[in-house]
């Protein structure tokens, strides 16, 4: 026997079809006055949001069901977009008024992470990038496209090139081809939110023809990325996709960009992490950027990001923006004038945006005119200023004159947010308008009149004028006088102590009143539409002035930060020294408790005399301090700000290097030691003249003998390499001190401690020479480590001690003096004897530690190796 068929009710049938072509997508459905979501987008929603999850029998099937008002879309929609949503947006697209079959519906938008133009799904100083990815056969191409700036941005390179840039921007969503799903979660982690498309849409012709298109040109020569095959196809992708999610009004996407890895100081994705430049590693973790950040404006804001990110190498760009902040730092009356200006900017770059994108509100477009009259003072003084730079940003700043007087003549000041409330034309700017306006909104004095009329006809002088959604306008008359009612009236409702009635002449008012409104709200959204249709001739140069502004901005905050935190002018040369006279970390000064001082260090590199310097001291004595601060001050220098020293002299650096602590990645199956040598095997094969290597605890992670050797061994690398690149390596294991008498260019250097009766004092400041101890239990002390494990460490410290000193390390160095005589392809007379014999004679061995009796062996086998080759 055949089953029966579910009966689906025509608006689940509805629902069916459009859900269908989102499968992907959580579908918000709107009915009457809701959003509703059905089945398991329900339950989603109703777990992201909060809201009650209920049940409705639909053909004889429990379907679930939750919703909310469509009014309150901007408080919920962000929420499900930042729980990593994609979310369609489905609206009634007829009045249901205007017909008797099921409303016809579809999807007006698909926001996603990474797609999105509401401001409460966006952030005022962070861009939102939509990033795609594509692997070629030799190298990866990316693309960063931010539809609420229309800024795009492409690149290619190797896997660590393409990890780097996905460290730096940040990207809210990354799009890749399914095909490569498991090989982009190998070489970049499973942390980024990822959507993965039909492997069509990444084909060469495709993607060409995809740019081509929209940017209206037969070839991309023109922006510089005709090479970048890789990177073509991933700008591809990504633009594809925005017509995938219902954005094709896209204008304000006016040019793509190539980001030029040779222009930028390079820094791996480690490098960006231990520095902690906009990502803190540990939960309320100060970063580098908001300690510098005194931008204003949100493009401001989003500049400095990207300044941070990819710092210059061209050392007439850093010293153009030196003296601007130099000029802004004397001039402080002019510095304060442009700040008050940038104050009354808005967000013009995404003002804009929705401009072409058609989601401006009339607020938004008064609030737009505002920003371009608060810029028209800026260009004067800008153009006027001593300073080669600040007046070709007042000469490119565009005054908009048209646009401004435009807006003005056509919105009223007060324009609301939602143009359905009436009042977003300007008084004045249509006869038509106005003269319907009159008719609408004078009518309290036809009413007043009315009531009087026909108070004094009847007599009744209690007689009320009013009107409700239910039944419009009525007359109200006490039952008291109701038998003064004239017959031609029509009781309209009966109340406890009233009757309420009509007349033909409210009739006739009513419809005049309602047609007035109706005609009122055409014409508003007629005009509004034009002047936005009209205002597209000026996005690109409303995006010139955002760009203009946000490095205004950003250059103000480097004086700013200058005046206030007491940061200098560097200077920069072409040499491949770095002098850092009494330098200070950006971030740690911030941190102490008033009063307090930071403890500033000296720091000098250079190739020929002082290549490496091997900082020893306990932890806590602040090693990991010093080898961050300097890469920090180098980073500040050559963004364009100045620096927390009292001087600096400094050759460009083109690479920073940071091997900090025991980063973990245990999330992906590595020990940290295995992470730990993958990250200094990566530095090793990078490194350049220009670079700066910072290491910190190298070799930490496995057994005491290991470390050293490793750490001996990368330290000999740096020294012997051709690049011989300034490094900076913090230790423990002050067995490495020993190595300044090997290697001339590697220079011992301690962090001073003072070691009183029962404790040690951290006095913070870089000595020269190695220090010896570690005060590990000192240390364990400070953390309140109970005194029971305490004194017991202390004894087993000092039988350590005893025992290191003594026989078993005696015997190792007499075997190897027994044994002289064995070495049968050395002459008796050989120097090389002498040497070792001197060497093994003045040695104290009841004072030598295992590990220095270890490293003397190595020392002498050396030798010994060495003469044997000869």
């Amino acid at each position: 026997m055949a089953t029966k068929s579910k009966k689906v009710t025509p608006l689940m049938q509805q629902y069916n079809t459009i859900k269908a072509k989102y499968p992907d997508a959580m579908l918000l459905f709107r009915v009457g006055d809701f959003y509703e979501t059905f089945g398991e987008d329900a339950v989603k929603a109703a777990g992201i949001l909060g809201i009650v999850l209920t049940n409705r029998n639909n053909g004889g099937e429990r379907t679930e069901l939750a919703g909310f008002p469509h009014h309150s879309l901007n408080t919920y929609l962000p929420k499900l977009v930042k729980a990593g949503q994609r979310v369609a947006i489905c609206d009634q697209l007829e009045d249901p008024k205007q017909t008797k079959k099921i409303v016809k519906r579809g999807v007006t938008e698909l926001v996603t992470p990474g797609v999105a133009l509401n401001d409460e799904v966006l952030q005022a100083k962070n861009n939102n990038f939509l990033c795609a990815v594509h692997f070629g056969k030799k190298q990866i191409g990316i693309s960063f496209l931010d539809v609420s700036t229309g800024e795009f941005l492409t690149a290619q390179g190797q896997a660590e090139y393409i990890d780097k840039l996905l460290q730096n921007f940040t990207p809210s969503e990354v799009l890749v081809s399914k095909q490569q799903k498991l090989h982009f979660n190998e070489v970049f982690g499973k942390d980024h939110h990822t959507f993965f498309l039909e492997d069509w849409v990444y084909q060469t012709d495709y993607a060409n023809e995809t740019l081509n298109t929209h940017f209206n040109t037969k070839t991309l020569k023109g922006f510089g990325i005709d090479h970048l095959l890789e990177g073509i196809i991933a700008s591809g992708a990504a633009l594809h996709y925005l017509s995938e999610t219902q954005h094709n009004k896209l204008q304000h996407i006016t040019a793509i960009n190539r980001i030029a890895e040779d222009e930028y100081v390079w820094m791996d994705r480690f490098t960006i992490r231990n520095l902690e430049l906009y990502n803190p590693n540990a939960v309320n973790a100060v970063t580098l950027l908001s300690v510098i950040d005194k931008t204003i404006s949100a493009m401001g804001g989003r500049l400095l990001k990207r300044w941070l990110a990819l710092p210059l190498k061209n050392a007439e760009k850093i010293k153009s923006r030196h003296e601007v902040v130099q000029y802004l730092k004397d001039e402080n009356s002019l510095l304060l004038k442009f700040q008050h200006q940038i104050k009354q900017i808005g967000d013009i770059e995404r003002l804009i945006s929705k401009i072409a994108t058609a989601k401006v509100s009339p607020r938004e477009v008064i609030q737009l005119k505002n920003s371009l009259e608060a810029i028209v003072p800026i260009k004067q003084l800008a153009a006027n200023a001593k300073n080669e730079s600040l007046k070709i940003i007042g000469e490119k700043i565009q005054a908009c004159d048209s646009l401004r007087a435009k807006i003005k003549e056509t919105l009223s000041e007060d324009a609301p947010v939602n143009i359905l409330k009436g009042s977003t034309i300007a008084e004045g700017f249509s006869r038509e308008l106005d003269e319907l306006r009159g008719l609408a909104f004078s009518g309290k004095d036809y009413l007043d009149k009315m009531l009087a009329r026909e108070s004094e006809a009847t007599g009744i002088a209690s007689l009320k004028i009013a009107s409700n959604n239910v039944f419009g306008y009525y007359i109200e008359v006490r039952n008291s006088h109701k038998d003064k009612v004239p017959e031609g009236w029509i009781r309209k409702q009966t109340l406890v102590n009233a009757e309420r009635y009509i007349t033909e002449e409210l009739k006739e008012y009513e419809a005049k009143i309602l047609g007035a409104e109706e005609k009122i709200l055409a014409l508003e959204q007629q005009y509004f539409n034009q002047l936005v249709n009209w205002m597209h001739e000026f996005i690109q140069p409303v995006q010139q002035n955002a760009a203009l502004i946000g490095q205004l901005d950003c250059l103000c905050g480097f004086a700013q930060l200058a005046g206030e935190s007491n940061y200098i002018y560097p200077t920069i040369d072409e040499s491949y020294e770095l002098d850092i006279k009494n330098g200070r970390h950006p971030v740690i000064e911030k941190q102490l408790p008033p009063g307090e001082a930071y403890i500033a260090n000296d720091v000098f590199l250079d190739r020929e005399s002082q290549q490496i310097i091997m900082i020893t001291g306990p932890n806590m004595s602040g090693k990991s301090a010093i080898l961050r601060q300097t890469a920090l001050i180098v980073l500040l220098a050559q963004i364009g700000s100045f620096v927390p020293a009292d001087e600096v002299k400094m050759g460009l650096i083109d690479k920073i290097f940071t091997r900090v602590g025991a980063s973990d990645n245990i999330s992906m199956g590595e020990s940290t030691f295995m992470v730990e040598m993958n990250e200094t095997a990566s530095i090793l094969n990078n490194i350049s003249k220009r670079s700066l290597v910072l290491l910190d605890e190298i070799g930490r992670g496995t057994s005491t003998y290991d470390g050293i050797s490793i750490a001996w061994a990368i330290s000999e690398y740096l020294h012997e390499h051709p690049a011989k690149a300034k490094t900076l390596f913090a230790t423990h294991y002050h067995e490495l001190n020993e190595m300044k008498d090997t290697f001339s260019r590697i220079k011992n250097y301690n962090v001073s401690v003072k070691e009183l009766k029962d404790n040690v004092l951290f006095l913070r400041k870089l000595m020269a020479g190695g220090s010896e101890h570690s005060f590990g239990i000192h240390v364990a002390k400070m953390a309140g480590m109970p005194q029971q494990v305490l004194n017991r460490a202390n004894k087993i410290l000092k039988k350590l001690e005893k025992s290191h000193s003594s026989e078993e390390l005696t015997d190792k160095v007499k075997t190897l003096s027994d044994n002289e005589m064995q070495l049968s392809f050395f002459q008796l007379d050989d120097p090389l004897l002498e040497e070792i014999k001197d060497e093994i004679l003045t040695t104290d061995i009841d004072t030598l530690t295992p590990v220095e009796a270890l490293m003397k062996l190595n020392e002498i086998k050396r030798m010994l190796v060495k003469k044997k080759k000869a």
